[in-house]
């Protein structure tokens, strides 16, 4: 699903990532583990193609940096969902209306919308609060808001920035327990997190990143 071979990723010529390899195959749980700055959101970066390489071989799924063009890019983020630690939420429209933005946008059938956002809000169990403002949400709810929008693509990988890195740890629990189901029905996840106690919970490999190189 996704390929990375002696990978590296600079800024102004700072050495930011340094010959990073990496596999996920399908159905996967990976975590990323390091402290902040190791460079673990500029690796979920990489495999969500918002950056490239400045050297290395990166693909994921089927297209890698010498095939890919900008029209990819938007069939690519249908296959791959993203969640991040500050949610990145539509603050003036409902859970519902958060979860239907990315289908609404590429002109799927407001029938299909309908449905698909119904089902991931009961995945995440939040069906009851479909119609409430996400400003009104607590944390862990607008984490599983994020985390149904990311879902209501039906991705075949799911990207997870520190999930729970602004959560409580009964709430980073329950995200770290739904992140698992999820996995558990065939998604691939990659998650990102400087929480050793979490990873030490969860199925698959872990990575240990440690200033922009994979130390473990």
């Amino acid at each position: 699903m996704i390929e990375l071979k002696d990978v590296c990723y600079s800024v102004k010529g700072e050495l930011i990532l340094e010959d990073i390899n990496l596999v996920v195959e399908a159905g996967d749980f990976v975590s990323i583990l390091g402290p902040s700055g190791a460079g673990k959101s500029t690796l979920l970066n990489l495999m969500h193609m918002k950056i490239f390489p400045v050297s290395g071989y990166l693909r994921v799924i089927e297209y890698n940096i010498s095939n890919v063009s900008p029209k990819h890019i938007p069939l690519l983020r249908r296959k791959v969902g993203m969640v991040y630690q500050d949610f990145k939420l539509l603050e003036d429209r409902d859970a519902y209306e958060n979860i239907a933005f990315a289908l609404w946008a590429t002109g799927v059938r407001r029938k299909t919308i309908k449905k698909r956002v119904l089902y991931v809000l009961a995945e995440v169990g939040l069906s009851h609060k479909r119609y409430s403002q996400v400003t009104k949400l607590s944390g862990g709810e607008q984490q599983r808001v994020s985390i149904a929008r990311a879902l209501v693509n039906e991705p075949y990988i799911l990207l997870a920035d520190e999930p729970t890195g602004n959560l409580d740890p009964e709430t980073s629990h329950e995200i770290i327990e739904l992140l698992k189901r999820i996995n558990q029905k065939g998604t691939a996840v990659v998650m990102a997190t400087h929480k050793s106690d979490i990873v030490d919970t969860l199925p698959g490999i872990t990575y240990r990143l440690n200033q922009g190189r994979m130390v473990e």
